[in-house]
């Protein structure tokens, strides 16, 4: 797993000579990673609807092998109008995608990063190993000064401690949600789905574990680029969360109501003046 986080993170060295920071360099491995993962499960992305600027259907080969068998500025337009399109999508799909832009203004780099991730069969890593992967990266990411991902990224031992503490357990629990209003990086959601697999040695009662891999884990997110990192982040841990856009202080609260909140908000200045609403 270290071995795959290296090779990663040091190829985003060299995109830094590119204008690409980390926080994009993660969030570009997002949308490609999960192409491939896509791929690799048979998820068929090689011919999706969208509407043109006339209004008429076009087709686009969204898929994996699409990319991988394309180069040069033909291979950065693809990729701009694969982002694009997917944006629109529906489910988990179109909320990762969500007005994505690509990065790459260099092909090569763009071709470099695709045969990294290609070299791996990400899904016949064990959840452990790949999702372990992804967060090295983030915890890369957030370890790089002030533009890194640091302000979305709680250490993982003093999450581990709190979600001990509180012990969020849905089972035999109809209804039971747990919820993470400062979401960030997914840290915390993580950890309680982990701390519940070590409980139960990850068996749950056939009643239980489709509702628990997608009806109990909810979170909002204030910013597009963490929000994608969580969904991620979650995803490759095999959970299906719901993580709402928006400001979880300011904006009116939904119907939702949750059993279990399990948080580390940002203690920034903006916004300071503002009045929360009323709960």
């Amino acid at each position: 797993m270290s071995d795959v986080v290296q090779k990663l993170w040091g190829f985003c060295h060299t995109l830094r000579h590119d204008g690409i920071d980390y926080g994009d360099y993660i969030e570009q491995i997002t949308y490609l990673l999960f192409l491939k993962m896509a791929d690799e499960k048979g998820i068929k992305l090689s011919a999706i609807e969208f509407k043109d600027s006339k209004g008429k259907t076009q087709v686009l080969d969204c898929s994996w092998p699409g990319l991988t068998a394309t180069s040069g500025t033909a291979l950065t337009d693809q990729y701009s109008e694969v982002l694009r399109v997917l944006g629109k999508s529906q489910g988990i799909l179109g909320d990762i995608y969500a007005g994505s832009q690509s990065r790459f203004s260099n092909p090569v780099n763009l071709k470099k990063l695709v045969s990294l991730i290609d070299e791996i069969e990400w899904t016949s890593l064990d959840v452990d190993v790949k999702a372990a992967a992804y967060e090295g990266l983030l915890e890369k990411a957030a370890a790089e000064g002030k533009k890194g991902a640091g302000q979305y990224f709680t250490p993982r031992v003093l999450i581990q401690s709190i979600v001990r503490c509180l012990k969020p357990d849905p089972r035999g629990q109809a209804g039971f949600t747990v919820c993470d209003p400062a979401v960030g990086s997914g840290g915390f959601l993580v950890c309680a789905y982990e701390w519940l697999l070590k409980e139960t040695k990850g068996a749950f009662e056939r009643a239980d574990a489709k509702r628990i891999r997608t009806k109990t884990y909810f979170g909002e997110e204030l910013v597009p680029r963490p929000r994608r990192m969580a969904l991620m982040n979650l995803y490759l841990h095999g959970i299906e969360p719901q993580i709402r856009l928006g400001d979880s202080i300011y904006e009116p609260p939904g119907p939702e109501r949750f059993n279990c909140i399990i948080t580390n908000p940002p203690f920034g200045t903006k916004g300071a003046n503002q009045a929360p609403c009323s709960r």
